[in-house]
């Protein structure tokens, strides 16, 4: 019976096949018979013992049952798995299988594996998820829309500047990934406690070698493991991301608030029901739903950080919840990449509302446009920012337009004319070079 919401009803399924215990075998068997391999070319087995490793390091011979049949007996996973292994090789050629490997050197080097997949496909949704945003930053360059600052309005910009912003976000995390991706993907077949004691003088090329075969740069030093800082980056990068999600998730909801109401998720009114007691509810569950699961793989990267201090070459610690905290962070990042993507695709921004929220303060909006423009004119900068001040808080208080109060101000008024005051008060000229920075950040993205 299922428990863990993964199981049916988060993840994408190329995720999860990522992830499922069939690969997580199959990639043990391909560091097996690397290691196999690499003996064989160097005389260390016998070459027809290392063929015969390679025909048979696949689940289509090795079954996850036989070796979980195993594992009960020895309670061990990777002893279980050799035992497995070497159950389907003809003649001898079993008694070859982890020849003077130690289970992390296959449990390590096999999830650098599944970790170089599991890349592949977030930094796929990634590049889907920043193309979205540049689209819409294309297509609201010129939407005018109020800024805000500390939950107050502030002056004019567009939302064009918005899904660049975020745009750009997602192409750091794309870069991230990349680099993180060099550190993490790496091989290990050091033995016990990293000495290579067991694999004899031809230690260091079985070694590299292993690396090569699997397509992986083998460690520099280790003990037992590969050490903990790589992964915990890993963790850390995938936290990032879906912080970067929520950002956008919030702002989302916030956007969608009934009484502000300029940006909609997707709401099917022929069939989707908002809520189990009131009809009229439009819920944004897709955003709220990356928010909420951002906190767990935000989490999950700080239980990561808890394995990097293991005891002197290694002790078990970061066994048990790191079979927890890598699937489980990569499938729900890559679940909520594809809801973003789903979001952003179907987001409506309704510009009735946004130019209705323009208006929502009576022009005390382009506060800092009139102080500017006096302080050009020669009142002096300190002085129009009071003058302004207190033009804009007598406006507030008798909720009046700012420009009504300007316009009965001497100070004011003795450096502008009715037409001049008129024309600081087109919040569309007042965007200053939101397109072009806009389009800064397409044409840089294009070229990514």
């Amino acid at each position: 019976m299922a428990v863990h919401p993964i199981d049916f009803r988060y993840g994408s399924k190329e995720m999860k096949e990522v992830w499922e215990e069939e690969t997580k075998l199959q990639k043990m068997l391909e560091v097996e018979a690397a290691i196999a391999r690499a003996q064989g070319e160097l005389g260390i087995i016998p070459m027809e013992a290392a063929e015969e490793i390679n025909r048979k390091a696949s689940t289509k011979y090795v079954k996850l049952e036989r070796a979980k049949e195993i594992e009960r007996e020895t309670r061990h996973d990777i002893v279980a798995m050799v035992k497995a292994f070497a159950e389907v090789c003809e003649g001898n050629a079993g008694e070859y299988i982890h020849f003077g490997a130690t289970s992390n050197d296959i449990v390590d080097t096999s999830q650098s594996l599944q970790f170089k997949d599991a890349i592949f496909i977030l930094l796929d949704k990634l590049k889907t998820l920043r193309d979205e945003l540049t689209k819409k930053a294309e297509e609201h360059k010129y939407t005018v829309c109020i800024g805000r600052t500390h939950g107050q309005h502030a002056i004019p910009t567009t939302y064009g500047m918005k899904f660049a912003l975020w745009a750009s976000e997602i192409q750091r995390h794309i870069d991230r990934l990349k680099t993180c991706k060099e550190r993490l993907c790496v091989s290990m077949i050091t033995g016990a406690v990293g000495t290579m004691a067991a694999l004899g003088k031809d230690g260091m090329k079985i070694h590299k070698r292993v690396g090569e075969i699997l397509g992986l740069n083998p460690v520099l030093i280790s003990n037992q493991v590969i050490q903990r800082d790589r992964h915990a980056e890993f963790m850390a990068t995938l936290a990032l991301i879906a912080q970067t999600l929520n950002k956008i998730g919030i702002t989302v909801r916030s956007m969608q608030r009934t009484e502000i109401k300029e940006l909609e998720e997707e709401f099917d009114a022929s069939k989707q029901t908002g809520s189990s007691t009131m009809p009229h509810k439009r819920n944004p569950i897709t955003f709220e739903q990356i928010c909420g699961l951002s906190r767990v793989i935000k989490t999950n990267a700080l239980a990561e950080f808890d394995n990097i201090p293991l005891w002197e070459e290694r002790d078990l610690t970061n066994s048990s919840p790191e079979r927890c905290l890598f699937p489980e962070s990569c499938v729900l990042l890559d679940h909520i990449l594809n809801l973003a993507i789903k979001g952003m695709r179907k987001l409506t921004v309704n510009i009735e509302n946004v130019n209705r929220n323009l208006e929502l303060t009576k022009g005390l909006i382009m506060a800092e446009r009139v102080m500017i423009t006096l302080a050009k004119k020669g009142m002096g900068r300190q002085t129009a920012h009071e003058v302004v001040r207190k033009c804009a808080m007598k406006a507030h208080d008798e909720n009046r337009h700012l420009k009504e109060v300007l316009s009965k101000d001497e100070n004011v008024m003795k450096y502008l004319t009715e037409e001049e005051l008129d024309e600081l008060f087109d919040y569309k000229t007042y965007i200053g070079l939101a397109p072009e920075i806009v389009d800064e950040v397409i044409n840089t993205l294009k070229n990514k």
